[in-house]
């Protein structure tokens, strides 16, 4: 059974619920914020939870209605029952299929018949959001996307957590260090040091890279270890030119496990990138070490796409269902006929 943090999120849930995918699996799913309200649909990353959310859901409750789940195997949400002679997880268990089948069970769950939302995944998340780019639910719900720290391929051989140049050398220590099976066990001293050189800047403040070393430790050692079969052979660039729907794209220059390589050819590859932003001196963990940056691309989104409107204290304006069905009209006709839009912003 998968183990739960007890870091809250300051605000409490309006809502959690269990949701069942394709394969039986069950997700954890928190939703909050006030009903009506604009919704925002987020997806964590490989090792993490919805703590790793926190930022993001208490500056957007206030005036979103945020969603987020756990991915199988994380946080709440139990790992995929084994199946008879294809050991733990077996068949879809472990898949990008199943990604793309719990994002659409999510959203069939908690999004009205035509409602749109805006979606934000990080690392895996972004991941599962390309994987879900054929998907029914995800073109009938998805008005636009944030793709953070991500990428669709590749992923063992252009990491950087490895000291060394480019070669198969690298790619085995690689794949060694991201497969291995042995348990995390306390967060250390040592254990911090060592996730912060892996995943965040340089100058990622000790209370940070403290909050992300208790949600990857929580992190069962089956789901990490089974995860990280899937990350080690994926290809999802075909997802991503199937991805017809506003996509912006952010990373961090220190990002070692999905360097800049990744999201400059995310933004080449997309049918209608609104624009790649480089955030200087940021790692892997980007929604942890730069929220506001996060944020604020997040509500970029929902003011362009869902017609978000806010005065000077923040409250909603109206016509917000009008202006959504307009911006997702007008999305959808952009993504059909224009060609990349792409600007590069950072060092």
């Amino acid at each position: 059974m998968s183990r739960v943090t007890t870091r809250p999120a300051g605000i409490p849930p309006v809502r959690t619920s269990m949701v069942t995918s394709a394969d039986g699996a069950t997700l954890h799913v928190e939703e909050y914020g006030p009903a009506g309200a604009p919704a925002v649909v987020l997806a964590h990353g490989w090792t993490c939870n919805t703590r790793f959310w926190d930022a993001q859901i208490r500056d957007l409750a206030a005036d979103h209605r945020v969603i987020a789940y756990d991915q199988r195997g994380h946080g709440g949400s139990p790992a995929p029952a084994p199946v008879a002679g294809l050991g733990t997880g077996g068949g879809r268990g472990y898949s990008t299929e199943a990604l793309a089948d719990d994002l659409e069970a999510v959203l069939a769950a908690t999004l009205r018949p035509g409602e749109r939302a805006v979606l934000a995944g990080h690392s895996m998340g972004g991941m599962t959001i390309m994987a879900a780019a054929r998907r029914p639910l995800l073109r009938q719900h998805a008005a636009a996307a944030l793709l953070c720290s991500t990428g669709p391929a590749r992923l063992i051989a252009e990491s950087l957590v490895v000291p060394l140049g480019p070669g198969g050398l690298r790619t085995r220590l690689t794949r060694a260090i991201i497969g291995a099976k042995a348990p995390l066990g306390p967060v250390t001293p040592v254990s911090r040091k060592i996730l912060k050189y892996a995943t965040m800047g340089p100058a990622s403040p000790p209370e940070r890279v403290d909050t992300c070393a208790h949600i990857v430790h929580a992190c069962p050692r089956g789901a990490r270890y089974g995860w990280s079969q899937v990350l080690a052979t994926l290809d999802l660039d075909a997802d991503v030119r199937e991805l017809r729907l506003p996509v912006a794209v952010v990373v961090g220059t220190a990002d070692r496990l999905t360097p800049p390589v990744h999201a400059r050819r995310l933004a080449a590859a997309l049918p209608h990138c609104t624009g790649l932003t480089v955030l200087p001196g940021m790692g892997h963990m980007t929604p942890v070490e730069a929220p506001e940056a996060v944020t604020a691309q997040i509500r970029e989104l929902t003011l362009t796409y869902l017609g978000v409107k806010q005065d000077a204290q923040g409250e909603q304006g109206g016509a917000m269902a009008e202006a959504s069905a307009a911006a997702a009209a007008e999305a959808e006709a952009e993504a059909d006929t224009d060609g990349r839009e792409t600007e590069e912003a950072g060092a």
